[in-house]
């Protein structure tokens, strides 16, 4: 009974001015039908034999005026309005022709519009739901107790126990549609928009490769799914990539970080996943692959990287990097690797630089 408890908990918003529209067109869908309901039983009471009924005229004409201000008034107001006549319409109702034809199944329709409206208290939904129940036992027991004012014949009954059925049962859909599709619409929003963020979380800006939480999150996936595969990983760093931002500006520095992510895009051929680092940094995971396999690949990359053309305004220029690599020893967790991959990385840059560590 969890649920019950969340429902209860669950927070109203303070203004109701800003009604979703979706509520409003419930509303209007369901005015405009009451309006041609009432107005087609005004004129169907006379073809029964029963004489003219003011009440549902009465009521249509309130529905119609109804019709032109929901779109201008408070929403909750228009909800209460329906709510009275609805109630109104189903007390004369049974009053007039008795319980059996099925008037007051359009109760239901005032607990949908009850519950979908935000801005109701969860209690105060519940204690209304207890009165409108209590209002339908009242009516039954009138009901039970006291003979109708008109007496339907055999086949005015089944006409006017088809119409209510019909109509009942067109706005119980109309109104379950507007709101099925519109929670259905909210939550295909709220997955792709989540989606979206998720992605823009995991992903470098600039680049648009995997960010650094999300290279170490794919790592720790694969070793839980693959605990006794060999891996290696290692941290590459452009060599002096502050003299390419002192000497041609950071608009340079943001090319040739692109047209390097390009380059190991082109050199992957599935060997590995790379991601930005951080800064000049970038990071390499490579599953199945020996410090030896993960050396040659890194020396591949590190000789495609000395050969790019890069030119910034005219100006040509090339690049070198540094790289450390590590290979798991099945004991050592993944920031212990990543650490020693890293020490190798400034093991290179203290020997010269341009090389690969292994």
């Amino acid at each position: 009974m969890g649920f019950i408890a969340d429902f209860l908990h669950q927070k109203t918003p303070s203004s109701k001015k800003a009604m979703p529209g979706y509520y409003r067109r419930a509303l209007l869908v369901c005015e405009s039908l009451l309006a041609a309901y009432y107005l087609l039983i005004f004129f169907l009471f006379p073809l029964m034999h029963t004489g003219w009924q003011w009440v549902p005229a009465v009521l249509a004409a309130i529905f119609v005026l109804l019709l032109t201000q929901t779109r201008k008034i408070n929403p909750m107001i228009s909800f209460l309005a329906v709510a009275a006549l609805v109630l109104g319409w189903c007390a004369w109702g049974i009053h007039t022709v008795g319980w059996s034809y099925g008037v007051q199944h359009f109760l239901v329709i005032l607990f949908l519009l009850l519950f979908f409206n935000i801005y109701i208290p969860p209690l105060v939904k519940l204690i209304s739901c207890v009165l409108i129940l209590g209002y339908r036992m009242a009516l039954f027991a009138y009901a039970s107790s006291n003979t109708p004012v008109i007496g339907l014949g055999h086949s005015s009954g089944i006409v006017f126990q088809t119409i209510n059925s019909a109509w009942f049962f067109l706005m119980l859909a109309l109104v379950c549609i507007l709101f099925s599709s519109s929670i259905q619409n909210t939550e295909r929003q709220l997955r792709l928009d989540n989606e979206t963020l998720n992605k823009e979380a995991a992903t470098d800006p600039l680049t648009g490769l995997p960010n650094r939480r999300k290279m170490i999150n794919f790592i720790e996936d694969y070793l839980k799914k693959n605990p006794e595969t060999a891996f290696s990983v290692a941290i590459a760093d452009i060599d002096f990539f502050k003299k390419v931002n002192d000497t041609y500006g950071h608009a340079c520095g943001d090319e040739t970080l692109v047209a390097l992510t390009n380059l190991f895009k082109t050199e992957s051929n599935g060997r590995y996943m790379a991601c930005r680092w951080g800064g000049e940094e970038f990071c390499f995971f490579l599953p199945e692959k020996n410090l030896d396999e993960a050396g040659m690949i890194m020396n591949d990359l590190l000789f495609a990287v000395q050969k790019m053309p890069l030119e910034f305004e005219g100006t040509s220029f090339h690049i070198t990097i540094t790289i450390g690599v590590e290979e798991t020893d099945y004991h050592s967790s993944l920031e212990e690797l990543l650490k020693s991959a890293d020490e190798k990385l400034y093991m290179g840059k203290n020997a010269g630089r341009n090389r690969v560590v292994v």
